[in-house]
């Protein structure tokens, strides 16, 4: 393209085979995952192991017990990958962990696994932002150049565009994020926590036949999600709510759980593609990159397809092996830090519960 400047990546092909574990732990999955970068410059998923907390219908998981479940599984998980990989924790060459966002008492648990392993093995410690291994893992996966990135999952909603070595974030949630949306309706309603709560609101979605009315809060590039939330809770004690679902010969008076998965999906995507071409359109952008755990949703890939068709882009996005939360995601950003002499001391090994996506040096890009 005439004018375009094209820049060589400060990261150059590396000199022998680099192997890293990654360890991910800010929710309710506890992952592992090995990635190995050679000399030719290709990357290998070696293994991609998880394991999810799942609770009863209509409770949420806590802290605590996240963290207990973390330590629980985190020999086995490892130990899974290590096997699936054919490798051994001599062979790594760093071990990446989750340093934040996330919730407080899972991420300390799996900087401990990650701290224990860096001396039991002598192996250097990497701690990666959570929000940038998801966007690097989907660049990896998906091959988007440089996408607008709409992150989306139970604790960031973010549009997230590249400048400079840093990941600027064009707009955000205000208030709640899309998947914790998506969750505590689950709740409301008592959907089932398997696999997940917006997985199965997904379901009950595509079964919905009408669209109710719901707050549309968008401001300027942001979003608020509060209000829709307690909107459509509000429906679930009108009269002529049916838990059951039945119509009664498909009355328009009757509103069913399935209308209103279908209501508050419909509302709260169509906000998230405003902001995303807002973002498009402001850097010039063909490119639509959707990371996360709700980033698995069909209906809000076919929403972001339209949207970026029409605008004669297109739409970047992957399935629930590296959507939802993992490993890998953590071993590549990782391992990308690490290939450019960036390590983390045993002394600051800590997490953090807020970590802003913009807060981190991202050297290996140009």
């Amino acid at each position: 393209m005439p004018g375009k400047i094209r820049r060589r990546s400060p990261l150059k092909r590396p000199e022998k085979p680099y192997i890293a574990l990654g360890l991910e732990g800010s929710a309710n999955k506890f992952g592992a995952g090995l990635i190995k970068h050679d000399t030719d410059g290709s990357t290998t998923v070696l293994a991609n192991v998880r394991h999810t907390y799942i609770t009863p219908p209509g409770e949420g998981f806590q802290p605590r017990d996240t963290a207990k479940h973390h330590r629980d599984w985190a020999l086995t998980v490892i130990n899974d990958a290590l096997s699936e990989a054919r490798v051994s924790v001599h062979d790594v060459d760093c071990i990446c962990f989750t340093k934040g966002p996330g919730m407080g008492a899972p991420l300390s648990s799996v900087a401990l696994v990650a701290r224990t392993l860096s001396l039991l093995f002598n192996k250097p410690l990497v701690g990666v932002n959570h929000c940038v291994g998801h966007i690097e893992m989907g660049r990896q996966i998906t091959g988007a150049q440089n996408p607008v990135v709409l992150y989306v999952s139970g604790g960031n909603t973010q549009v997230i565009a590249y400048s400079q070595q840093c990941y600027r974030i064009f707009g955000e949630t205000l208030d709640i994020a899309v998947g914790n949306c998506l969750d505590r309706f689950a709740r409301v309603i008592n959907l089932s926590n398997d696999p997940a709560p917006g997985y199965n609101i997904e379901q009950e979605a595509k079964k919905g036949k009408q669209l109710l009315p719901l707050p549309y809060t968008t401001k300027g590039m942001d979003v608020s999600l509060s209000g829709i939330l307690t909107s459509v809770e509000a429906y679930t004690l009108d009269k002529r709510f049916q838990q059951d679902g039945s119509r009664e010969g498909d009355s328009e008076d009757i509103i069913t759980p399935q209308d209103l998965c279908f209501s508050l999906q419909e509302t709260v995507f169509a906000m998230l593609v405003e902001i995303t071409e807002r973002a498009m359109a402001h850097i010039g952008s063909k490119e639509v990159l959707i990371v996360g755990g709700v980033g698995c949703n069909e209906r809000l890939q076919e929403m972001m397809g339209i949207m970026a068709e029409e605008r004669g882009g297109k739409v970047f996005a992957t399935d629930e092996r590296f959507c939802i939360d993992n490993g890998i995601m953590i071993a590549q950003a990782g391992l990308l830090s690490y290939r450019m002499g960036f390590t983390t001391p045993l002394t600051k090994s800590t997490t953090t519960q807020r970590f802003r996506t913009d807060e981190v040096h991202a050297a290996w890009r140009a």
